[in-house]
């Protein structure tokens, strides 16, 4: 493999889990990582690293040149909790970027991109259960409103100037590797953590507040199979629902308690609850099973499992 790869947003929670699994794939010295800030040791000394603001066209413009670069992965965002709090800050961030990216697109100086959507762009009026591939949008938070205007200006850029870019969807996902950062979703990280240093762990959702996980490596997967899928599989350019499981709170308190029996889990809904009601329960991906051959690996228990081995 000849191409060069930037990832933009390296240091973050996704980021930096899928510059390791690339360099792996592809060698050290082919994917350039980048970010506003450095990252931890293995990510700094694993492969070339730029520091670098996902706003600054310039500088992005210089970099791909300068490395050849040939995909661009746009991992760079304000996640939704965070976004709350700093409306315009994010806005600028997850839009100014994505059209810095989609330019270089439309100027032939890159030929692939990847950007990542959320299940923050549906709202309070979309269908709770199964939500369909199309249907309503109107999302209620900042960072929901950047990633379905975003969705449009991906559509748009391949219909009007054939920027191959391609998208999913992510639900909440989960990790052991890399703590969260910022959203909404984040208690289902948490929650391990203070499961083995506590004992406890005070939930900022309800018991019964159910939303669409993913575990972290079967979004790495996902994101590599639809960037490496033929073109014309790629049938949904706007982005691609994305689906693994769906729980609870209290369901995930229960799964721990099989492995933790003494684990307590307590409740104290904040702000983040009204977001978390905006979302869907659980989510039909079916257009991205039938286009490009997606299938999820890990459901709940065997999530657990992989969280309390590794974190221990």
């Amino acid at each position: 493999m000849s191409k060069s790869i930037l990832i933009i947003g390296a240091c973050g929670q996704i980021g930096s889990e899928l510059t390791h699994t690339l360099r792996e794939k592809y060698g050290g010295d082919k994917v350039v990582a980048s970010d506003i800030r450095e990252g931890d040791d293995h990510l700094m000394e694993s492969g070339p690293f730029e520091i670098l603001d996902a706003t600054d066209f310039d500088a992005l413009e210089e970099i791909v040149a300068y490395w050849e670069i040939e995909e661009v992965y746009l991992m760079a965002a304000m996640l939704s909790a965070t976004a709350e709090k700093f409306p315009m800050r994010a806005w600028n961030l997850n839009m100014n970027s994505l059209f810095n990216v989609l330019n270089l697109g439309k100027d032939k100086k890159i030929k692939k991109i990847f950007w990542p959507s959320s299940i923050a762009v549906f709202g309070p009026d979309t269908p709770k259960q199964n939500t369909p591939q199309h249907t309503i949008m109107q999302p209620s938070t900042v960072y929901g409103i950047s990633k379905q205007s975003g969705e449009r200006w991906c559509e748009y850029y391949h219909r009007k100037f054939g920027v191959d870019i391609r998208s999913v969807r992510y639900p909440g996902l989960i990790s052991w590797k890399t703590m969260p950062g910022g959203g909404t979703t984040d208690y289902a990280v948490e929650v391990y953590h203070q499961a083995l240093s506590n004992g406890k762990y005070s939930c900022f959702l309800k018991p019964d507040t159910e939303l669409p996980m993913m575990f972290m490596d079967d979004a790495i997967r996902a994101t590599l199979k639809i960037m490496e899928s033929d073109t014309g599989k790629i049938k949904v350019r706007s982005s691609y629902n994305l689906a693994a499981m769906s729980f609870t709170p209290a369901q995930v308190a229960k799964s721990i308690q099989k492995q933790l029996p003494d684990f307590k889990m307590e409740y104290a809904p904040d702000f983040r609850q009204a977001i978390a009601d905006s979302w869907p329960g659980s989510i039909d991906d079916s257009a991205a099973r039938d286009d490009w051959g997606w299938q999820a690996e890990f459901d709940l228990e065997k999530t657990t499992t992989e969280m309390l081995d590794h974190l221990k």
